[in-house]
């Protein structure tokens, strides 16, 4: 008996063992992850909202629209402003595709497109609303995107799609489009859209068939989120929404990514024809926080596709797009570990830890060691070696400009004027956000060192942020009761300030007696941020308050956020959830009226669509209503 134990026993070791040697490394398990999200029909295509693509394949239906007069839109984007461009208004969409709801006007023509999915079934319900135009055609292409091998052939209203000499094997795609059947040509199906349009890819449904197929689909989705989301329904519906309907894949990169919108994805696209993206920083960081809500692997690998952007001196970009076209000159915002440890305490999987830490450390460092002076943080731009010889290579590099679009916050009026040291390649500006934020990342990431059992560099990153911590008292007013930003040239304590001169509470510098003064007399003062609807950028008595462009006056919901971050270190209840109302109404003000979710918002008014350089559909723009499903308790 004891022989069979201790045998058993060896068995068992050995098995663990091979176990362990075995298991997958954590790159090999984000490839896995991005192999499963890359799975499925789903909106895939940049170019498109209404082009439904099948991964990994890359076999297509591609919806265009002719109207009664046989002008042709071929392209579909939310929020585009170009003339004549179709009004979009985005509805419910699952991150994996299997329900997508949208309508659209253009040219007279008012229809709805739902779509379900399961497996390689995908069926595409196409309803024309009230009001709409008689005469308008839907074009119906059955393609390959991205110069795939996908053969195709179509008889009259059907049609098949098959992958051709390429590993997966792809099984034939069969294929029907029922509808008021008006002809086919050069490879493209037309059919009315008087009446009900369905398009079915391994199905035959009538257009009943279609719509109880869609509803039972529409349904699940729905009321999953109805019931685990309660009253604040809408507030997940507006951020899931926005975070999928802008969730791609691109085969550049060959990456499921969720860039802050389409239309910037391909401004930034030096082949359109391939999709193209453009990643931002602290954009994408944020994002990853919001996907994590309900989707872990689209959380994992945004986090993980910006941190492995980090540039060849050792920091996380200000952005990264097709091409490895980079901003090598600058960063931006440190909240990488506000994003990963928030993620990692939802999920608790330590091999994601293992993903990203070593290059969070190495941005960690860079900070310290380039844009250091005084013991504090300045913003900075500096100069590199060519290597796209594209715009953002040149512009602004080694100047003020290029440290305050190193700051996130482009045309802030707290660096107007501000000298600029081309040999430091700083601002000569100790910046209280940026100091703030670092402090925070040093603490977080010391965290993050002491899971992964690494003890040098926890007491490193917590001896760096003592430092810096102390140094933070040059920056507090004692009679104004705030933290100011401070130039480097003179000394002396700048008074133009904004959101970010609170952000010292995300490193819990100030004391409770000190973060009551600095929320009672600046953020509830309603001569400086607070109103009907807050937080502007630029305080309400700063003359650059009345240009109401881009960040300066205007709201930005990543700064409205980040206080909020600060004010939960802190015992002050009242102003976490007045700031979680306001931000929820502001946000609901628009996605309620037209189905959008914008780059940032009036100040006085609350109007998202007031201003061209406000896109309509950026997807930080829900971080305002993810502050009240924090507040709220639903990301836990």
């Amino acid at each position: 008996m004891r022989k069979t134990v201790v045998m058993l026993l060896i068995i068992g070791m050995i098995t663990s063992f091979k176990q362990q040697t075995c298991a997958q490394t954590p790159v090999e398990q984000y490839k896995r992850l991005q192999q499963n999200l890359a799975s499925g029909w789903n909106t895939w295509d940049t170019r498109s909202v209404l082009t439904h693509v099948l991964l990994p394949w890359g076999a297509a239906i591609d919806l265009n629209l002719m109207d009664a007069g046989s002008e042709r839109v071929k392209t579909f984007q939310i929020g585009s402003r170009e003339k004549d461009a179709p009004l979009m208004r985005p509805g419910a969409h699952s991150y994996d595709g299997a329900y997508t709801d949208i309508s659209l006007e253009w040219n007279g023509l008012k229809l709805r497109i739902q779509s379900a999915a399961e497996g390689l079934k995908n069926v595409i319900l196409v309803t024309p609303l009230e009001g709409n135009k008689s005469g308008g055609r839907l074009v119906v292409a059955p393609k390959a995107v991205w110069y795939r091998a996908i053969r195709t052939s179509i008889k009259e209203n059907s049609f098949t799609m098959k992958l051709v000499g390429a590993e997966p094997e792809m099984p034939e795609i069969q294929g029907v489009v029922n509808g008021d059947y008006l002809g086919e040509k050069d490879r493209e199906i037309y059919v009315s859209v008087n009446k009900p349009v369905v398009i079915a890819c391994n199905a035959n449904m009538t257009v009943d068939e279609a719509k109880a197929f869609i509803r039972s689909h529409a349904d699940a989705f729905v009321e999953k989120n109805r019931q685990k989301f309660g009253k604040y329904y809408d507030v997940y519906n507006a951020m899931q929404s926005v975070l999928a309907w802008d969730n791609i894949y691109d085969p550049t990169i060959g990456r499921v990514i969720t860039p802050v919108s389409r239309i910037w994805n391909v401004g930034w696209s030096s082949n359109p024809s391939m999709g193209g993206f453009v990643l931002f920083c602290w954009d994408t960081y944020f994002a990853s926080m919001m996907l994590a809500t309900a989707n872990k692997e689209l959380a994992y690998a945004n986090a993980f596709e910006i941190t492995d952007a980090v540039t060849e001196n050792g920091f996380v970009p200000n952005f990264y797009a097709i091409n490895d076209y980079k901003s090598r000159d600058r960063s931006q915002p440190p909240v990488g570990s506000l994003a990963v440890w928030n993620i990692y305490q939802k999920y608790k999987e330590k091999w994601f830890l293992e993903l990203v830490y070593s290059k969070l450390l190495l941005w960690n460092r860079w900070w310290d060691k380039n844009r250091q002076t005084d013991g504090l943080l300045c913003w900075g731009s500096s100069p590199f070696a060519k290597v796209t010889h594209r715009y953002w290579e040149y512009a602004y590099v080694n100047e003020t400009e290029g440290g305050a679009l190193e700051s996130g916050l482009d045309n802030s009026h707290m660096y107007d004027n501000v000298p600029f040291d081309r040999e430091k390649h700083m601002q000569k500006l100790n910046d209280v956000g940026l100091s703030g934020l670092y402090i925070m990342d040093c603490n977080l990431l010391a965290k993050i060192a002491d899971v992964l059992s690494k003890r040098t560099d926890a007491a490193e990153l917590r001896k760096r942020a003592a430092l810096y911590s102390k140094n933070m008292s040059k920056l507090w007013d004692e009679k104004r009761g705030l933290y100011y930003n401070r130039h480097t040239d003179s000394g002396e304590l700048d008074s133009r300030i904004s959101p970010t001169n609170f952000y010292p509470m995300l490193a819990s510098v100030p004391t409770q007696k000190q973060a009551e003064r600095m929320i009672n007399e600046h953020l509830f003062n309603p001569e400086e941020f607070w109103g009907e609807w807050v937080i502007p950028t630029t305080p309400r008595n700063d003359k650059a308050f009345e240009d109401n462009t881009y960040w300066r006056g205007r709201i930005w919901a990543p700064l409205n956020f980040l206080v909020y971050m600060g004010l939960r270190n802190y015992n002050l209840p009242e102003a976490r959830k007045a700031l979680s109302e306001k931000s929820m109404n502001l946000l609901l003000k628009g996605w309620l009226a037209n189905g959008y979710v914008f780059e940032n918002y009036n100040s006085v008014t609350g109007e998202g669509a007031d201003v061209p350089n406000s896109d309509k559909f950026y997807h930080w723009g829900a971080l305002l209503g993810f502050i009240t499903l924090i507040e709220e308790g639903f990301f836990e």
